[in-house]
C-alpha cells in the first residue's frame, strides 16, 4: 500500500496556506526549500521510480534551469516567462541527452548522468560573458507586472511547481506511458517484446523528469539574487532527492513529497544543533532510517494494518 498521494498533498495544502500569516522569514525559508526539495523528489521519481534508471542528472537541469532563468531575468524578462523558457530548454535538453544516455543502464547510466552534471558545470566556470563563470552570475528580482519580489512570492512559485509537478507524476502513473515504463522497470527485453516503444517511453520519462526540476532552478536563482556553478551544479542536488525518494518509498509520488519534508527536518535539526558534524550525523540517521525502514514511509500503512490485524488475531 502507498501513502495516499492526494491525501499528503491536501494535508500539505492545508499547511501551506497557514505558513504565510506566521510572519516568519525562517518559516517562509523553510516552507520554500521543502516544496524545492519535493519537486525535485517527485521529479526524480519519474525517471528513478518509474522507469528504474538510477539518475544523478537531477543537478545538471537543476543548474540548467537557474542559469537559463537568470540570463533570462538579467536581460528583463519577467519571471513567469523566465521560469517557463526554463523548464522548456530542460525539457529539451533532457529529450536530447536522453537519446544518448538513455542507451546505457544500470550503474553505467548512473555514472553517464553523474557526468553530465560535472560538464554542463565546467561549461558554467569557463562561459564568462554569459554565466560569468566562477564569478557567478547577479540575478534581478523581476517579477513582472509590478509585483513586489516578496518571500512570498518565490513560496507561491514554489509550490505552484509542485502542484503541477505532483499533477503530471499522478497523470504519468495512471496512464498508458506509466504502464510502459513499469513495464520497462520490470523487464525492458519483454517490454520491447509487447510493442512498448521503450526507446521513446524513456526519453519521455527523462525528459518529464527535467522539466519542473528547470523551473525550480530558474525560480531559485531569482530567489537568492546570486548563483555560482558550485551552488547550483551541486552534485548533492543529484543525491539528495533519491534519497528522499527512497525515505519515502521507492515509486510513491506522496512518499517523495513526504521523504523531501522528512529529510529537510532531518537536515535543518542537525544543522542547527550540530554545525560541526551535521552532515556525518544525517548521513548516519539517512542510512540507519533506510535500514529499518528499508521500504520507506509508504510502507507504514501496511505496517500498521499488519499489526492492527496481529493484535486483533491475539
Amino acid at each position: 500500500m502507498k501513502l495516499n498521494t492526494y491525501s499528503v498533498m491536501l494535508a500539505l495544502i492545508g499547511l501551506a496556506v497557514l505558513l504565510p500569516w506566521t510572519d516568519s522569514a525562517y518559516l517562509m525559508r523553510l516552507g520554500t526549500l521543502a516544496t524545492m526539495y519535493s519537486v525535485l523528489a517527485v521529479s526524480w521519481t519519474i525517471v528513478g521510480g518509474f522507469t528504474g534508471y538510477p539518475s544523478f542528472a537531477t543537478a545538471a537541469f537543476f543548474g540548467f534551469g537557474a542559469y537559463a532563468g537568470g540570463i533570462l531575468l538579467a536581460q528583463g524578462w519577467p519571471l513567469p516567462l523566465a521560469v517557463l523558457c526554463a523548464a522548456l530548454l530542460a525539457f529539451v535538453l533532457a529529450l536530447l541527452l536522453g537519446s544518448v544516455l538513455l542507451r546505457l543502464k544500470g550503474h553505467y547510466f548512473a555514472i553517464g548522468s553523474l557526468a553530465v552534471v560535472e560538464v554542463l558545470r565546467e561549461l558554467a566556470n569557463s562561459s564568462t560573458e554569459l554565466t560569468g563563470g566562477g564569478m557567478g552570475l547577479n540575478v534581478p528580482m523581476n517579477t513582472g507586472g509590478g509585483i513586489a519580489a516578496t518571500a512570498a512570492i518565490f513560496y507561491w512559485a514554489m509550490w505552484l511547481l509542485l502542484l503541477m509537478c505532483f499533477l503530471l507524476a499522478r497523470w504519468i502513473e495512471r496512464s498508458k506511458l506509466g504502464f510502459g515504463l513499469a513495464c520497462i522497470r520490470q523487464n525492458e527485453a519483454a517490454a520491447d517484446m509487447i510493442g512498448v516503444n521503450a526507446t521513446l517511453y524513456k526519453s519521455l520519462a527523462f525528459g518529464f523528469s527535467a522539466v519542473f526540476v528547470g523551473a525550480a532552478g530558474a525560480v531559485y536563482a531569482a530567489w537568492v539574487n546570486y548563483i555560482e556553478p558550485a551552488d547550483v551544479f551541486d552534485v548533492l542536488l543529484s543525491v539528495k532527492p533519491i534519497v528522499m525518494a527512497l525515505i519515502g518509498g521507492l515509486g510513491s509520488i506522496g512518499g517523495a513529497v513526504a521523504g523531501a519534508l522528512v529529510f529537510l527536518g532531518l537536515e535543518e535539526t542537525l544543522w542547527r544543533n550540530m554545525l560541526e558534524m551535521h552532515s556525518a550525523a544525517l548521513g548516519v540517521l539517512v542510512v540507519l532510517l533506510l535500514l529499518f525502514l528499508p521500504h520507506g514511509l509508504a510502507s507504514l500503512p501496511r505496517r500498521f494494518a499488519r499489526a492492527g490485524s496481529g493484535a486483533a488475531h491475539d
